[in-house]
C-alpha cells in the first residue's frame, strides 16, 4: 500500500475527525454533547470506510496525511 492513494472522501473525513477532536479539548467548549456525537459518527466512518477492506494497514499514515492536510489550510 503506497500511503499516498487514500480516497478524497478518507482523507476529508480524517480532516474533521481530527478539527471536531480538537473543538472537543478545547478549554470549556460549547456544544459538548453535539461534537461528541460528531466525533462518534466519523469514527465510524473512518473505521468501517470501503477502503480498508484492502487491509488495515495505513491508518497511522492516513492520521498523519490527516494532521498534514490541516497545516495546508
Amino acid at each position: 500500500m503506497d500511503g499516498t492513494d487514500f480516497p478524497h472522501d478518507l482523507l476529508q473525513t480524517q480532516h474533521a475527525w481530527n478539527a471536531t477532536y480538537r473543538a472537543l479539548a478545547a478549554p470549556r467548549p460549547r456544544n459538548v454533547t453535539a461534537l461528541r456525537r460528531r466525533l462518534l459518527r466519523l469514527s465510524v466512518r473512518l473505521w468501517w470506510h470501503p477502503y480498508w477492506t484492502q487491509g488495515p494497514a495505513g491508518r497511522e499514515e492516513l492520521r498523519r496525511q490527516g494532521r498534514a492536510l490541516e497545516r495546508q489550510r
